[in-house]
C-alpha cells in the first residue's frame, strides 16, 4: 500500500503541476497566421495541442497539431479547431487528472476557470510520472486501483484458477433464479386470475437489475481505492435512498399506467406501482451495501458483489411484488 506521503501527493492539486506555457492560436486567425505566431511565440515545453482563445482570452477550441500542419494556410482556424473541449476544473486533484486520461484517451487536457479562462495545460507526463515513481508492485498495483486499472485484470489469467474465482459467486444467480420460481409457485393461482401480473414480471426484474446494477458500480468507482468512512458511507446511503425513491415512484408512475391503459385493472396496476418502486428502492441500496459488507468481509466487491445484488434485488423484487398484488387484487 502507498505511504501516507504518496497518497498526500495524489491529493494535490492537479493546477499545481500544469504548465502554464501552452501553445496558443486565435479564433480570427487563419492556419498561416496561427503558425507564425506560433513561431515568434515559441512556447517552452512540447506542443501536444493548440489550444484556440479568443480576444478575452477564453478557450473556444482544441486544433490537434496533425490538423493544423496540413491544413492549407488561408484556412480560418474557427474552421479546424474542436469546439467541444474536454477540460479539467481547477479543484481537480492529480488522481482525478489520471483519471481523464484513462477515461478519455487523450495526450493532454486544459484547467479552466469559471470563465473557461485556460489556467494550465496538463499532458500525459504527469500520468506516466505517477506510474514511475512506484517502485515496488504492490504499490503499483494500488496506484492502478486508484484510477480505475486494476493490473491483475488485464493480464491473461489461467483458465480453471479464473473459472474457480468466478463460478461460486454465479452460484448466488442460481439460487436467486431458484427461489424466484419458487416464490412465483406459490402465487399460482393469483397469477391465473390476474394473467396482468404475469405479463409484468420481467419488467419490474429488468428495472430493479439495471439499477442495482447502476448503483453497485457508482459504489464500487467512488471511493477511488481508498476505504469510505461512516460519515461519507451514510451520506452516500442517504442520496443513493433518495434517488432510488423517485426512481422508483417514477418507474412505477409509467409501467403502472401502461398496464392501467391497457387491461383496465386498477388494483393490478397499483400492485404494479408500489412493488415496481420497493423493488427499484431496495435494489438501489442493496447495490451501495453489499460492496461494504464485502469489504469489510475482506472480499473482492468487483468479482462476489454483481451476483449477490442480482440475486438478492430479485427475490425482493418478486416478494414485494406478489404480496402487494394478494393484498390489493386477490
Amino acid at each position: 500500500m502507498p505511504d501516507a506521503p504518496a497518497r498526500q501527493h495524489h491529493n494535490e492539486p492537479a493546477l499545481k503541476h500544469a504548465r502554464k506555457d501552452f501553445a496558443r492560436l486565435y479564433v480570427n486567425q487563419t492556419v498561416g497566421e496561427g503558425l507564425e505566431h506560433v513561431r515568434r511565440h515559441p512556447p517552452e515545453g512540447r506542443i501536444v495541442y493548440f489550444y484556440v482563445l479568443d480576444e478575452e482570452q477564453r478557450l473556444r477550441g482544441v486544433v490537434p497539431t496533425r490538423r493544423l500542419l496540413l491544413s492549407p494556410p488561408q484556412t480560418p482556424v474557427a474552421d479546424i479547431m474542436v469546439e467541444k473541449v474536454i477540460t479539467i476544473p481547477p479543484t481537480a486533484t492529480v488522481l482525478d487528472a489520471c483519471e481523464y486520461f484513462v477515461l478519455h484517451r487523450l495526450l493532454a487536457f486544459p484547467i479552466v476557470d469559471a470563465d473557461n479562462r485556460v489556467l494550465g495545460v496538463i499532458d500525459v507526463e504527469l500520468y506516466t510520472d505517477e506510474i514511475a515513481d512506484l517502485a515496488e508492485r504492490e504499490e503499483r498495483d494500488d496506484v492502478f486501483q486508484l484510477i480505475g486499472v486494476h493490473v491483475e485484470q488485464v493480464r491473461h489469467a489461467a483458465i480453471l484458477p479464473a473459472f474457480g474465482r468466478r463460478f461460486p459467486w454465479l452460484l448466488c444467480n442460481i439460487g436467486g433464479g431458484l427461489a424466484c420460481a419458487f416464490i412465483a409457485g406459490l402465487y399460482q393461482d393469483l397469477l391465473d386470475q390476474v394473467i396482468l401480473l404475469a405479463l409484468f414480471i420481467p419488467v419490474v426484474l429488468a428495472l430493479a437489475e439495471s439499477v442495482s446494477i447502476q448503483s453497485l458500480t457508482l459504489a464500487l468507482q467512488s471511493p477511488h481505492g481508498r476505504r469510505p468512512t461512516l460519515p461519507t458511507f451514510l451520506r452516500a446511503l442517504y442520496r443513493e435512498f433518495g434517488t432510488g425513491l423517485l426512481l422508483g415512484l417514477a418507474s412505477g408512475v409509467v409501467v403502472s399506467l401502461v398496464a392501467w391503459l391497457w387491461r383496465g385493472q386498477p388494483g393490478a396496476a397499483a400492485a404494479i406501482w408500489l412493488g415496481l418502486a420497493l423493488a427499484v428502492l431496495t435494489a438501489a441500496l442493496l447495490g451501495l451495501l453489499v460492496p461494504r459488507v464485502l469489504r469489510t468481509l475482506q472480499r473482492d466487491p468487483k468479482v462476489a458483489a454483481g451476483p449477490i445484488v442480482l440475486a438478492t434485488t430479485d427475490v425482493a423484487a418478486l416478494f414485494y411484488y406478489f404480496n402487494l398484488a394478494e393484498w390489493l387484487v386477490g
